[in-house]
């Protein structure tokens, strides 16, 4: 039978206390950044777009921004530019004025229905001050299935957990290092074939199982392929590098700090300024957005997201591959070939009968 070995308390306290102290600080952390980003979602700086020479709505425009910090107008030069913004993602709603002598509200509440509830409730209150007829038209609409628009944010952290749990648990049970390139690349195929499973499954789940999205099945198992492939390879290659302590360093970034700042749960302008950017480089955040483009926007869209994520899985695999030459080649020096490795490259524990 295995038992713990012997081992004196000044071996075993250090470590231990370490260790508390890191999941203490994880989890004030955590507490921190969800209540500190979420307890008062304030939006300001929504952006909206505007015609340049559209007269009317640019004036109604300047009067919002000069009442309230609210709407950020975004300027384009013709129409067909300010469709574009609105379908690629960059505003959420577009203002002109008709030929009757009232404005129209183009919006897209998929991108995130609390900020064009916010942008509909700013301009009609404009509206009605004015004496203008507003007309509201929502040219990209949400799921009925999904009123609340967070379907996306709740997939991506199924792929980003998912991509970190399956480089935790191979960490564990093989060695956050592994010992030889050719073990560090049998350790990227299984993360490659485990992120196409995992993608195929989640777009499975909110596709034809939950009906929350019935079409785009294979865009969305191809971006959640990609974000657990991502996830999977930056926390390996953190691990590789830092053993047990990457651990704790992949929670606060992917969890930590990934979830409340991904904007999924408030769009990026509801939440605190050194938050606001966070969602165009975390993980989550462009899984997220990734997410929505495929399902609901213009794939113009996609860009950002999908070369952000392109690029974490290349920063992981170089990441992993590094450790290997360093760390791999040491802790294979230091122990033989039939030796099993640990999280950390340390000793394996004894046994007694």
């Amino acid at each position: 039978m295995d038992e713990e070995p012997d081992i004196p308390v000044r071996a075993w306290l250090p470590r231990t206390a370490a260790l508390l102290l890191g999941t203490l600080a994880l989890a004030t952390g955590f507490i921190a950044a969800y209540v500190g980003a979420l307890h008062d979602p304030t939006p300001r700086d929504v952006p909206v777009g505007v015609v340049l020479g559209d007269q009317r709505a640019q004036a109604v425009m300047a009067a919002v921004r000069r009442e309230t910090d609210k709407i950020e107008p975004i300027e384009y030069d013709d129409p067909a530019a300010a469709d574009d913004g609105l379908t690629g993602r960059e505003v959420y709603g577009v203002l002109t004025s008709t030929p009757e002598g009232g404005l129209l509200l183009t919006t897209a509440s998929a991108a995130a229905p609390a900020a064009t509830e916010v942008v509909d409730q700013v301009f009609a209150e404009a509206a009605r001050r004015g004496d203008l007829p507003l007309t509201v038209t929502d040219e990209v609409p949400v799921e009925q299935s999904d009123p609340r628009g967070l379907v996306p944010f709740y997939l991506a952290v199924g792929y980003v957990l998912g991509g970190y749990l399956a480089a935790t648990a191979l960490g564990l049970r093989t060695g956050t290092a592994p010992r030889s390139l050719a073990r560090a690349g049998l350790r990227i195929a299984a993360f490659a074939a485990y992120a196409v499973v995992l993608g195929v499954a989640g777009a499975l789940v909110v596709g034809p199982v939950l009906d929350v999205w019935h079409h785009d099945v294979p865009a969305v198992a191809a971006v959640g392929a990609l974000a657990v492939f991502a996830a999977a390879m930056i926390a390996s290659a953190v691990q590789g590098w830092l053993g047990l302590l990457g651990t704790g360093l992949v929670i606060l970034l992917l969890v930590v700090l990934g979830n409340p700042g991904s904007g999924g749960i408030y769009a990026p302008e509801f939440l605190p300024t050194w938050l606001r950017g966070m969602h165009r480089w975390n993980v989550p955040g462009l899984t997220t957005d990734l997410i929505k483009s495929a399902v609901y926007f213009d794939r113009r869209s996609m860009g950002w997201p999908l070369a952000g994520l392109a690029l974490w899985v290349a920063v992981g695999v170089v990441g992993l591959l590094t450790a290997t030459l360093v760390r791999g080649r040491r802790a294979a020096a230091r122990h033989p070939a039939n030796t099993p490795p640990t999280s950390d490259d340390a000793p394996p524990r004894t046994e007694r009968g």
